[in-house]
């Protein structure tokens, strides 16, 4: 009774297009569901990373709901992405890791934000695979945000020496998983992967929420 009066208060909306859902949906509508821009393997994946996948492309319904859920507090949309997450790792293989963890923000951002949005996604997925994330980085300089800078070149040079690793006995000699929210050029989770193998990771694999296009001529792309 409690669920169904939440539903009637609180009805709950899908997380991608924001229609409302009925009492057969959860997470995405029918829409969503069959016409999502899901990602497909594609010749490409960043330095460092052993392999990689994603759920989405970056684009449309899928980037008007990221970015609500990093920049408008719809932090309660973590539990729905990490539950579709959870279904691409297990359809292509991904569960095969010894230690997952995120790409973290850093502390002037996350305080500004008041929450950092891949943490939680971590947080969410490991309840859904049953696994407790482990901290295995730390951002230790307030990079300027690379969806400001364009240029592949100056992605690389704006996060070098930004993470450190941290709790190195966690990983040492062990497969990570590393999740981030969105993957551009490759260049944050390129810099975390080198950084966790430096410090003694034996693999790292990748895995985000949505990929941008990396067809030069995709009208997208280039609005990046």
């Amino acid at each position: 009774m409690i669920d169904r009066l939440l539903r009637l208060l609180f009805p709950p909306k899908c997380v991608l297009c924001r229609d409302l859902l009925d009492d057969r949906q959860t997470d995405l509508c029918h829409h969503c569901r069959t016409n999502a821009p899901n990602y497909t393997k594609i010749k490409f994946k960043p330095s460092f990373v052993a392999h990689f996948t994603g759920v989405w492309y970056y684009k449309d319904d899928v980037r008007s709901s990221i970015l609500r859920y990093k920049f408008a507090n719809k932090r309660h949309y973590a539990p729905a992405y990490a539950r579709m997450l959870a279904i691409k790792l297990q359809t292509e293989g991904f569960d095969n890791f010894d230690v997952l963890t995120w790409v973290p923000v850093s502390t002037l951002r996350r305080l500004r934000r008041g929450y950092d949005q891949v943490k939680l996604l971590a947080q969410a997925l490991g309840q859904e695979i049953n696994t407790t994330p482990v901290c295995t980085l730390k951002k230790i300089r307030n990079t300027p945000p690379q969806s400001g800078i364009p240029d592949a070149s100056r992605r690389r040079a704006n996060v070098l020496g930004a993470y450190r690793a941290v709790n190195a006995p966690e990983f040492a000699g062990k497969r990570v998983l590393l999740l981030d929210d969105i993957l551009t050029t490759g260049a944050t989770a390129s810099e975390c992967a080198r950084v966790l193998l430096t410090a003694g990771a034996s693999e790292v694999n990748l895995a985000v929420l949505a990929v941008a296009s990396h067809d030069p001529s995709s009208k997208h792309n280039k609005n990046m």
